[in-house]
C-alpha cells in the first residue's frame, strides 16, 4: 500500500504533487556560460556600419557599442549634411541608454535560469530573450528608416525618390558609396547565445516529452530491478 504524500514531497514537486521539471546537467552549464559570455558585448561593438567609396580609399565606417558610437562620425556627419541627412548624435539616442539595462537583465536571468535548472524558468528566459531580440531589430531598422528618408528639403544635393537607408544587414548602394551593415564581435555574441537558448530549450522539451513515457516505479526489463523516474533521470547527463 502507498503512503500518502508527506507536505515535504509535494513541496519538492512543485506543491500541487507534480514533480518539478529540472534541465540537464549540461545545458545548464550551457545556458550559464553563454549567459556570462554576453558580457563581453560590454566591452565590444555590437554592430558596424562601413561605406565604401572610390574617394575614400580607406574607407569610412562606425562602431555601434552598447552604449555609444565611435569611429568616423564626424566625417560621416559632414556628408549627410550636404544630402539632407539628420546629424547623428550618439547622447540623443535613447536605446544608448536603455540598452546596458536590457542586456544585464538578459544576463542575470540566465544565471538565475542556469544555477535554478528549472525549465519554467528557461521557457521564460527564452520569450524575454525572443521579445527583446526582436524589439531591438525593429527599433534600429526605425532608427535606419528615420534618418535615411526624413531628408531635409533644402539640402545641397537632392536626387528625387532617393532614399539614404542603410540595410539593416548587408550591402546596399546609396550613390557612389555602397554601405555595409553587419553584427560586430558583441553581437555575434550575444545573436550566438540567443540561438543557443532556443536550441536549449527544444532540447529539453524533446527530452521531458521522451523522459515522460518511462514509467515510474516498474521493473527494468533487463535488470529486473526496480528503477524510480527520477533515479532515471539523475543517471543522464
Amino acid at each position: 500500500m502507498t503512503s500518502p504524500p508527506t507536505p515535504s514531497s509535494l513541496k519538492r514537486r512543485g506543491g500541487n504533487g507534480r514533480e518539478e521539471k529540472k534541465m540537464k546537467k549540461l545545458t545548464r552549464i550551457l545556458i550559464t556560460a553563454s549567459s556570462l559570455a554576453m558580457i563581453a558585448a560590454f566591452l565590444t561593438p555590437i554592430w558596424t556600419i562601413d561605406l565604401e567609396a572610390p574617394q575614400y580609399p580607406e574607407g569610412l565606417g562606425m562602431k555601434i557599442w552598447i552604449n555609444k558610437i565611435s569611429g568616423d562620425l564626424n566625417t560621416v556627419n559632414g556628408l549627410n549634411h550636404y544630402i539632407g541627412m539628420k546629424k547623428i548624435e550618439p547622447d540623443s539616442i535613447k536605446e544608448l541608454t536603455i540598452m546596458p539595462f536590457v542586456l544585464g537583465a538578459l544576463i542575470a536571468m540566465g544565471v538565475i535560469t542556469g544555477l535554478a535548472g528549472k525549465k519554467r524558468l528557461l521557457a521564460v528566459w527564452v520569450a524575454v530573450f525572443i521579445i527583446a531580440g526582436a524589439a531591438g531589430g525593429i527599433d534600429f531598422y526605425m532608427w535606419e528608416y528615420d534618418y535615411g528618408h526624413n531628408l531635409d528639403p533644402t539640402a545641397a544635393i537632392i536626387v528625387p525618390g532617393m532614399s539614404y537607408q542603410p540595410p539593416l544587414i548587408g550591402s546596399r548602394q546609396l550613390l557612389n558609396f555602397t554601405a555595409n551593415s553587419y553584427p560586430d564581435t558583441g553581437g555575434y555574441i550575444v545573436i550566438g547565445a540567443g540561438l543557443l537558448a532556443v536550441m536549449v530549450y527544444f532540447y529539453e522539451a524533446k527530452y521531458n516529452k521522451k523522459n515522460s513515457r518511462i514509467p515510474v516505479n516498474e521493473s527494468n526489463t533487463f535488470t529486473g530491478k526496480t528503477i524510480k523516474k527520477e533515479n532515471y533521470e539523475n543517471q543522464v547527463v
